[in-house]
């Protein structure tokens, strides 16, 4: 099972697409069992495809030619998304505060390096960790009051990603083992 997770959709009317095409476009182009969670660009599918890569590359190719949505995909399989959970440095934060809890799915690693800067610009009370492809950021002050914006982050850390808040990854990554078991 993998999840994808678009970059940029159905935000203040920008790039705005139905759900309904987008798993109309996951079954057109073979991939099993589409679904969608949310509004904001979740989709569920299951693949013979092994590399992520490969999968990102293809529903961003099928989607611009099909549906006229250039934006960037983020593919995690199911056993990758339990790894984000679990590698979650925000323990405490995740408990009692979870909605200001956001995981950032990138495109690519952030070097260390671009990371550190990324910390250091920071003029607010937020705090950034990298794990792998992601970076967890806690906004305790909210995220519409923040200057840490996406913008930002990509200028800082040299890649794409899309938000989701940590309720969204809790409740995608039970879906993974309900549909799973």
């Amino acid at each position: 099972m993998y999840f994808a997770f678009l970059r940029a959709v159905n935000v203040a009317g920008h790039q705005p697409v139905a759900m309904a095409d987008l798993r109309a476009m996951l079954a057109a182009i073979g991939l099993a069992e589409p679904q969608s969670i949310l509004q904001s660009g979740n989709l569920i599918f299951r693949s013979s495809a092994k590399l992520t890569d490969e999968l990102e590359d293809l529903l961003e190719r099928e989607s611009a030619k099909r549906l006229a949505l250039k934006t960037d995909i983020m593919v995690r399989s199911a056993e990758e998304l339990a790894a984000i959970v679990s590698a979650n440095p925000f323990r405490v934060e995740a408990k009692s505060d979870p909605g200001h809890l956001v995981v950032l799915f990138c495109k690519a690693e952030a070097e260390k390096g671009r990371v550190s800067e990324l910390t250091a610009s920071i003029t607010g009370r937020e705090k950034v960790r990298a794990k792998g492809k992601q970076l967890y950021i806690y906004f305790p002050d909210g995220i519409g009051r923040s200057r840490l914006t996406n913008v930002a982050i990509e200028r800082k850390t040299g890649t794409s990603g899309t938000g989701r808040n940590w309720n969204t990854v809790l409740k995608l990554a039970a879906l993974s083992t309900i549909v799973s078991g």
